[in-house]
């Protein structure tokens, strides 16, 4: 530490007990003497040997103090195997971290039992400059340290500031006041917080970076008279394209550490609309240790890729998602959004790409990581590892904690309407139910499922004719399809613009005539189900209606006429279609310029939206919690009454039992005239019935007066009766369904490339899509390209179908996130058949 020290005598181990440790470093010490001691020796160069040091290297040594180690010296006595223990000093505890020992002329200051100090006592130098870091530290309080170790307060706060004004030396010999009266300049660790202030580092990123308490920051920008810029003049985070200046911490005019500035980024070839790659610090594929050094350091928003060679590594099919990635819109709209997220070796970048890649290799949920290797995930986003459970649970909730997945799915959408408006001339908007399970009290909700109603979330889905999903939005208490088409709807508008006109498909659910003058009227056609009872048509109406549509043949019997609502001032138009079982289903609709067939066949493809529902819940587990967070909800929203509830389940049953009573007496009155039964009997029985029937119609009144007296509704906070009014969080969910939604619009985009060469791509379309992403690849990394080689399906003709798909891939010429690497895909040569006689080594599957 650039001063002497005194021998200070060890008592942690009674083999060191007559050792006592020096400093190598004192300058007192030649080092001449240093290596003629250690020569003298021998018998310590075992020690030095267990700790893997060099004797010329080390930071101290140790010097025999009247006793030798039988194990080195053989000529040893035999009392020397049981040394002397000596009384131990008493130890002296600064508070609950610090204590020291004092044993003579020597001192020893531990923290948390470990030594932090040791010095002679009349060393002054060494133990100021001890007292200043314990507090700097953190370890210690200022008045503590004053009263045990003899200092005032004012005077451990005067050592503190000449350490930082002027080095080590000025707490040996105090200097006086300037004679100006001016203030000491700021020391170089004083400029190194205020330039690490002013690049927006918190107090606690710069204590972690320097050492210190944040409560010292605190005070020392306190002291340097530190105020914070205007917000729009400082940028949250340091760029992480620039390289970092070097960091010099400052503790004496001789020792300085310093952190090397890295490398300038070699010159890369740039597109126009494309950011540069950021700059990685490691060589090594295999190793990010470097970057996840600066990443701590504060200095890195999110590591580059790097590709190692890889042969067959699994599950590397999975980045033939890349191109339709990039193309969502993701990676671009989340930017926006979000911005950046904290200095991180898993910055946002990579949290998204490996979120989306996982889902589309079925692990749908953090939860599911650990059951995989994170080495080979890794690899295949270009790092060394994946990021574990808790890593991805923690990014997903930085990201849910801005409250941007909203306008991260607004943007996705208008992206997917730009790319793909003419699938957009049909919506299907429908509701999911997701059933909860958990201990919280919150809105009830029919399960179809399982034909019950359940405490439950529901959402609403936009979804285009295809039933790819366009976005989706939480219902506020379970709320029917009635209320919530207006609000979805308006979300449609924004997206659409306010002058295309879209038509609306939905169940029974949204019937309402009121409702659909209010959709006419805000320019969007509609096409539903009729509910309620109709007239039935004679068969002999029906006219058949062919049409192929979507590629397929469709033949339909329909009949087709104009309906009135709301007395005549909503008119619509009916189409009814006979099964060949004779059951009739009328549709409504309020487009009259389309054919029957065309309008017949877009509502009975709704189908395709509960397919979807279906899927997503199977596949990419929709219904599951993405946390187990809860949001208070709006005590005063209104619910029915559970009091009224209570009354009219007890009105029933006294309704029933008024009627069996009065049954009962008719059926006396009636076997009593034949004389079935004694008149006296019968007298006795009736008189009884009447008495009872009174009496439970004296109940049934009160009840009914109780019914009438209280309200229909009532706050939700009055119904439960003191239980907290709560809500399932719904900003981490609805992510996830975003991020899971870019992920099936992946496989639909596959889908559509090999639709032209895949017979069987409506039945086993997704199937191959999934084959082909679990598939096994070889990565070769070549100069500014990616070379993906993807291993041979189980048949030639799908493996054909996969290498049709890799070169309309190829035509994207898509460079891989985060780097200037073209991605290039091919597929391995499947072996020839051998010819008679020979036998071939790997030879292809086929069936």
């Amino acid at each position: 530490m650039g001063f002497s020290l005194s021998r200070v005598r060890t008592e942690t181990c009674p083999l060191f007990q007559s050792v006592v440790w020096m400093p190598l470093a004192s300058p007192a010490t030649p080092a001449r003497n240093r290596r003629a001691r250690l020569a003298s020796q021998p018998h310590l160069a075992w020690l030095f040997a267990l700790q893997g040091a060099n004797q010329n290297l080390s930071a101290f040594f140790l010097r025999k103090a009247g006793t030798s180690y039988p194990a080195m010296n053989p000529d040893a006595h035999t009392s020397d195997l049981f040394p002397d223990f000596s009384p131990v000093p008493q130890m002296v505890f600064v508070n609950e971290r610090v204590s020291f020992q004092t044993e003579g002329n020597q001192r020893v200051i531990l923290v948390h039992g470990v030594v932090h100090s040791h010095y002679s006592r009349e060393d002054r130098t060494a133990e100021t400059y001890a007292l200043v870091s314990l507090y700097e530290s953190g370890y210690a309080d200022q008045n503590d340290l004053a009263r045990l170790f003899g200092y005032s307060t004012r005077t451990l706060r005067r050592f503190q500031e000449r350490l930082h004004s002027r080095g080590l030396n000025a707490l040996v010999r105090p200097e006086g006041r300037p004679a100006d009266g001016s203030l000491p300049k700021p020391s170089p660790r004083d400029r190194t917080i205020l330039r690490l202030k002013a690049q927006g580092i918190s107090n606690r990123g710069i204590a972690g970076r320097l050492g210190l308490s944040e409560m010292m920051i605190r005070k020392i920008l306190r002291r340097l008279g530190w105020q914070p810029a205007p917000e729009a003049t400082l940028p949250l985070l340091p760029q992480a394209d620039a390289p970092a200046k070097p960091v010099t911490i400052s503790d004496s005019s001789a020792d300085q550490i310093s952190l090397p500035a890295p490398l300038p980024p070699p010159p890369q070839r740039q597109e126009p609309g494309v950011k540069p790659a950021a700059q990685s610090f490691d060589q090594n594929p295999l190793d990010r240790s470097m970057d996840r050094l600066w990443a701590a350091l504060g200095l890195l928003d999110d590591a580059l890729p790097l590709f190692a060679p890889a042969q067959n590594l699994p599950r590397a099919g999975v980045l033939l998602a890349i191109p339709a990635l990039v193309a969502s819109g993701l990676l671009s709209a989340a930017e926006k959004i979000y911005g950046s997220l904290h200095p991180s070796f898993y910055g946002l970048r990579t949290t998204l790409v490996a979120y989306v890649l996982l889902a589309l290799l079925r692990i749908p949920r953090p939860e599911a990581l650990k059951e995989y290797s994170p080495g080979e995930l890794g690899r295949i986003v270009g790092l060394d590892r994946m990021p574990e459970v808790k890593i991805l649970r923690r990014k997903l909730s930085q990201l849910a904690a801005r409250k941007g997945s909203h306008a991260l799915g607004q943007e996705i959408a208008q992206q997917r309407i730009r790319e793909h408006g003419h699938v957009f001339g049909f919506l299907y908007v429908d509701g999911h139910v997701r059933a909860y399970h958990g201990k919280h009290t919150i809105p009830k909700a029919y399960v179809t499922r399982v034909r019950l109603a359940a405490p439950a979330t529901t959402d609403y889905w936009v979804n285009d004719k295809r039933g790819d999903p366009l976005f989706v939005v939480t219902a506020e208490a379970n709320a029917a399809l009635t209320r919530m088409l207006p609000t979805v709807l308006g979300e449609v508008r924004k997206l659409l613009g306010p002058k295309r006109r879209a038509t609306v498909v939905f169940d029974r659910g949204g019937w309402s005539p009121k409702l659909f003058r209010e959709l006419l009227a805000l320019d969007f056609d509609l096409l539903t189900y009729r509910k309620g009872r109709t007239r039935r048509i004679a068969e002999a109406r029906f006219t058949q209606h062919k049409a192929k549509l979507d590629g397929r043949r469709v033949r339909y019997l329909l009949h087709e006429q104009p309906v009135r609502f709301l007395k005549g001032k909503l008119r619509l138009r009916q189409i009814t279609r006979l099964t060949e079982g004779g059951h009739q289903t009328p549709i409504v609709t309020s487009r009259w310029d389309l054919r029957a067939i065309v309008l017949a066949y877009r509502m009975f493809e709704r189908w395709r939206q509960e397919n979807f529902f279906k899927y997503v819940r199977e596949e990419y587990l929709i219904d599951a919690l993405a946390d187990y967070e809860i949001e208070p909800d709006d005590a005063n929203r209104s619910v029915p009454n559970p009091a009224r509830k209570a009354i009219e389940k007890e009105l029933r049953r006294m309704r029933v039992q008024l009627a069996k009573l009065r049954a009962n007496y008719a059926a006396i009155t009636l076997e009593a005239r034949p004389r079935r039964l004694p008149r006296t009997a019968a007298k006795k029985a009736k008189e009884k019935l009447r008495t009872e029937i009174a009496q439970a119609k004296a109940r049934l009144e009160k009840l009914q007066a109780q019914h009438h007296a209280l309200p229909r509704r009532v706050p939700v906070a009055e119904a439960q009766k003191g239980q907290a009014v709560v809500k399932l969080s719904t900003e981490r969910k609805h992510l996830t369904n975003v991020l899971k939604m870019v992920a099936y619009h992946i496989e639909s985009d596959l889908l559509e490339l090999i639709r032209p060469h895949y017979k069987r791509v409506e039945e086993e379309g997704r199937t191959f899509i999934q084959a082909a992403l679990q598939d096994a690849a070889d990565l070769e990394p070549i100069e500014d390209q990616l070379r993906i080689t993807l291993a041979p399906l189980s048949s030639p003709h799908r493996s054909r179908v996969l290498e049709t798909l890799c070169q309309a891939l190829n035509q994207t010429h898509t460079r891989f996130p985060g780097t200037q690497l073209e991605i290039h895909y091919a597929i391995a040569a499947c072996p020839a058949r051998p010819k008679s006689g020979q036998v071939s080594e790997v030879p292809c599957q086929e069936f």
